[in-house]
C-alpha cells in the first residue's frame, strides 16, 4: 500500500476552465488541515519547457528556485501554498520523450522495441511519483494539461489508469473538471457536454471519482442527481464551481461544497480537523475592502494577453491587500509610446512599472516611459528588461552617452551599457541557457531596497541573458544612478536606484515569482506604498491649488 496518496485533475469539454486554480484550492484546504501537499503539472506539448515559447502562446514562463522554466500554473501553486516548487513539479511531453530517447541510445531497453506503452507511460509514472517517493508529502495533486480526448493527452491518461490500478484502492482518485454551459435561449443549464466528457474518460479506462462543474449559475439538486446518475459518481461528489469575483475566493467556495471532505473520505484519511483559513481570510478581507486606490501603468509589449504578466498582476493583488489599497493596472503597449503620446499615457498614473521581455520591439517606448517617470518624479519600478531600460535611459539622458544601448538590440553598440556575461557569448542554443533560478544579492544599507527587505542578503529568481555592463558602473554612479544590490560571487549588478527621486528602483531579477498570499513581495509592497503616497500628494496639491 502506498504511503503517499495521489489526486489527478483532468479537464473536459473546454480548455481554460481553471484546473490549476481548482488544484491549488484543494491543496490549500488540505494544507490548512495539516497535510503536507504539493502539486505538479503535466503539460502535453512537445516543447521541453516553455522557456522558448512566446508569451502569446502560453502565457508567462514561471521560474523556480532550481532554475526550471515552467508552466504559469506553478505560480498559482506557490501563491496559494506558500511553498516552493521545483523541476519535478512540471513535466512536459518533450521532456518525457527526450528522456526515453536518451535511454534508448544508451541501450537501457535491452534491444526492445521502444513504444508508448510501456516505455513512455513508465517514464510518465516515474515522474508522477518522484515527489511522492521523496517522503516529504502526504498527498500529491497532479494536474493534467489539455482536455480529455486530445491526442496529446492520451499517454498521460493511460499512465493515470495504470497508476490507479498499481497503487490500489483508496490511494488515488481522479477529479474531472468540466463545464455546465447555460443556454440563454432555453433558459437552462445543460449536462450533456459533461456526460460526453465523462464517457470519453471512461473509454480510456478511467472512472471519474469527483466531478467539479464550472458554471455561471447555481446547480439545482435535481441537476446534481442527474449528473451523479449518468456520470456514475456519488451525489456528494458533484461539486459546483461557480464563477467567483477573484481566484482567491475559490478555496472557500470549495470548502462550502465539501470538496476536501469528499477527497479525504475517498482516500481514507482523517477529516476531523477543520481547515485553518484565518490568515487567508484576513488577506481576502483586506483585498476586498481597500481604503485607498492607485493606478499603476504596466508598460510592456505582450499586454494584449493578461497571462503574459500573470505573476506581476498577482503580486500587485498581494501588495495591495497589504497596504489596504486597490491597485488598478493600466496596461500600456510600449510600441505605441512616443513623444506625442507619452504625456497622455503616463501623466495621470500613480506609478510606472516597466515589465520584463525579450527582443528589440517596443524598446524605445519603454525608454521614454522610464524618462517620463524619472523626470516627473513618478514612482518607478523596472523589472529585468525594465531595469536595463532604466540604465540605458539614464546613460543617454543624464550621463550623456547618446548611443547607449543593449547588445540585445544592437550587437555593435558603441556604448553597450547592457552586455553579455563572458560565459554567455559562445552559447547558440536558446532553451535553458540563460541565468536562471535563485541567486544571492547583497544590499546597500540605507537604500530603498534595504528599507523594503529589512536585511542585507537576499535571494531572488532570475531569467535573463543580458547584464549591466560594469565597465560603465563608475560613471553611472557618479551621475546618480546608484548600485544598491550586487551578486556577492560574480560582482554583477542586480539593483539600481536613482538618488534624487521618491522611489525609483530597477532590479535585474524577477521579484514577482516569489510573491504569495502569505508573504507579499517586499518590493511590490514598497512600490505600491510609494504610489499611494504619490497619489495622496497629488490630491493634496489639487486641493491647495483650488
Amino acid at each position: 500500500m502506498a504511503n503517499t496518496k495521489y489526486v489527478f485533475v483532468t479537464g473536459g469539454v473546454s480548455s481554460s476552465l481553471g484546473k490549476g486554480i481548482i488544484a491549488a484550492s484543494l491543496a490549500k484546504l488540505l494544507q490548512a488541515r495539516g497535510y503536507r501537499v504539493t502539486i505538479q503539472k503535466l503539460d502535453p506539448y512537445i516543447n521541453v519547457d516553455p522557456g522558448t515559447l512566446n508569451p502569446y502562446e502560453h502565457g508567462e514562463c514561471y521560474v523556480t528556485d532550481d532554475g526550471a522554466e515552467t508552466d504559469l500554473d506553478l505560480g498559482h501553486y506557490e501563491r496559494f501554498l506558500n511553498t516552493a516548487t521545483s523541476q519535478a513539479n512540471n513535466v512536459t511531453t518533450g521532456r518525457i520523450y527526450q528522456s526515453v530517447i536518451e535511454k534508448e541510445r544508451r541501450g537501457e531497453f535491452l534491444g526492445k522495441t521502444v513504444q508508448v506503452v510501456p516505455h513512455i507511460t513508465n517514464e510518465i509514472k516515474e515522474r508522477i511519483q518522484i515527489l511522492g517517493k521523496s517522503g516529504d508529502y502526504d498527498i500529491v495533486i497532479t494536474e493534467i494539461g489539455g482536455t480529455v480526448g486530445d491526442i496529446e493527452s492520451l499517454p498521460y491518461i493511460e499512465s493515470v489508469r495504470q497508476l490507479k490500478w498499481e497503487l490500489g484502492d483508496n490511494n488515488a482518485l481522479v477529479i474531472h473538471l468540466t463545464l455546465i454551459p447555460y443556454l440563454s435561449a432555453a433558459g437552462e443549464l445543460k449536462t450533456k457536454p459533461t456526460q460526453h466528457s465523462v464517457k470519453t474518460l471512461m473509454e480510456s479506462g478511467i472512472k471519474a471519482d469527483i466531478l467539479v462543474c464550472r458554471t455561471e449559475h447555481e446547480l439545482s439538486e435535481d441537476l446534481r442527481k442527474k449528473l451523479a446518475l449518468f456520470c456514475n459518481v456519488k451525489q456528494e461528489a458533484v461539486i459546483q464551481s461557480i464563477d467567483a469575483s477573484t481566484i482567491y475566493d475559490v478555496p472557500n467556495l470549495m470548502l462550502e461544497e465539501g470538496l476536501d471532505t469528499v477527497v479525504l473520505n475517498r482516500l481514507v484519511l482523517r477529516d476531523d480537523d477543520e481547515p485553518n483559513l484565518e490568515k487567508w481570510n484576513d488577506f481576502l478581507l483586506r483585498h476586498k475592502n481597500p481604503k485607498h486606490e492607485v493606478t499603476i501603468g504596466l508598460i510592456g509589449k505582450y499586454v494584449e494577453l493578461q497571462d503574459s504578466y500573470k505573476s506581476i498582476l498577482e503580486a500587485f493583488i498581494h501588495a495591495g491587500a497589504e497596504n489596504e489599497v486597490r491597485v488598478n493596472i493600466e496596461s500600456i503597449h510600449s510600441e505605441y509610446i512616443d513623444d506625442k503620446t507619452i504625456k497622455n499615457k503616463i501623466a495621470h498614473l500613480d506609478g510606472v512599472l516597466v515589465a520584463p521581455g525579450f527582443g528589440e520591439r517596443g524598446i524605445e517606448g519603454k525608454i521614454k516611459a522610464v524618462q517620463y517617470a524619472r523626470e516627473h518624479k513618478i514612482p518607478f519600478f523596472g523589472i529585468c528588461l525594465g531595469m536595463q531600460m532604466a540604465v540605458i535611459e539614464y546613460s543617454r539622458n543624464v550621463l550623456g552617452l547618446k548611443d547607449a544601448c543593449s547588445i540585445e538590440v544592437d550587437e555593435k553598440a558603441v556604448s553597450p551599457v547592457i552586455s553579455l556575461m563572458e560565459e554567455q557569448k559562445s552559447i547558440t542554443d536558446m532553451g535553458g541557457t540563460m541565468r536562471l533560478g535563485a541567486w544571492d544579492c547583497e544590499l546597500v544599507e540605507g537604500s530603498k531596497v534595504f528599507e523594503a527587505y529589512g536585511k542585507t542578503l537576499i535571494s531572488e529568481r532570475h531569467r535573463h541573458r543580458y547584464e549591466y555592463n560594469n565597465a560603465y558602473k563608475e560613471q553611472l554612479e557618479k551621475a546618480g544612478l546608484k548600485t544598491t544590490g550586487t551578486n556577492p560571487k560574480t560582482g554583477l549588478v542586480e539593483i539600481v536606484e536613482v538618488e534624487d527621486h521618491p522611489w525609483f528602483v530597477g532590479v535585474q531579477y524577477h521579484p514577482e515569482y516569489k510573491s504569495t498570499v502569505a508573504n507579499p513581495h517586499p518590493l511590490f509592497v514598497a512600490f505600491t506604498k510609494a504610489a499611494m503616497i504619490f497619489s495622496k500628494n497629488k490630491v493634496s496639491a489639487k486641493v491647495t491649488q483650488s
